[in-house]
């Protein structure tokens, strides 16, 4: 898995390309120190992961995702910072960051990078546990306009708690290939590109 580190603080990019490299399953490709060196090493190194901060001089890391995903609607761009600022979480789902971790979750942050690389999207517990009351007071949304049925808001509803296709599977009790076919027809009918814009979607209607 090749990996591209930003973040304006120097000990810490350091620290965690040291941390990164110190197995066999990530090469660093570069690291930058903002949100407008993000940019050009994603389109110079095209890495399979980009972990970057948010708050930055020059550009902020939600400014360089915004731009490059605007361009890459594939881009996986892992989140990782300090700050749990609501504004900032809303932001980063909206634009299709593949996740969102806090700094001090250190040891998560292999495991989330290995799973954005596999196509999952990834949000640390005090990220998601956030997420719902962000928009509590949102009316009920009639899921019929898409004629999406009971058992798909069901997937769907556990798409946003970030369960795997496998792991949707086991709960309701269905094969991993009727939720695979679940997940692909519900896209479709809400002309949706990704399960992060699934959720993000679900999220902001529930």
């Amino acid at each position: 898995m090749r990996v591209v580190i930003v973040d304006d603080d120097t000990f810490v990019s350091g620290a965690l390309k040291t941390i990164l490299e110190s197995g066999e399953e990530v090469t660093v490709a570069g690291v930058g120190k903002d949100g407008k060196e993000a940019v050009e090493l994603y389109h110079s190194q095209k890495p399979d992961v980009l972990l970057m901060d948010i708050r930055m001089k020059e550009m902020s890391g939600l400014e360089a995702a915004e731009e490059i995903l605007s361009k890459d609607p594939q881009a996986k761009i892992l989140i990782l910072t300090t700050f749990s600022d609501d504004e900032y979480i809303v932001k980063a789902l909206k634009y299709g960051v593949k996740g969102y971790l806090l700094k001090q979750d250190y040891h998560s942050i292999l495991p989330a990078l290995q799973a954005v690389y596999s196509g999952q999207s990834v949000f640390g517990t005090e990220i998601t546990a956030k997420l719902p009351e962000l928009l509590k007071e949102r009316k009920r949304f009639d899921w019929s306009e898409y004629e999406i049925g009971e058992k798909e808001q069901k997937v769907i509803s556990l798409v946003a708690e970030g369960l795997s296709n496998k792991e949707i599977a086991k709960r309701l009790f269905l094969s991993e290939g009727t939720v695979r076919n679940y997940v692909s027809q519900i896209l479709e009918k809400m002309d949706l590109r990704d399960r992060t814009q699934l959720a993000v979607y679900y999220l902001n209607v529930r």
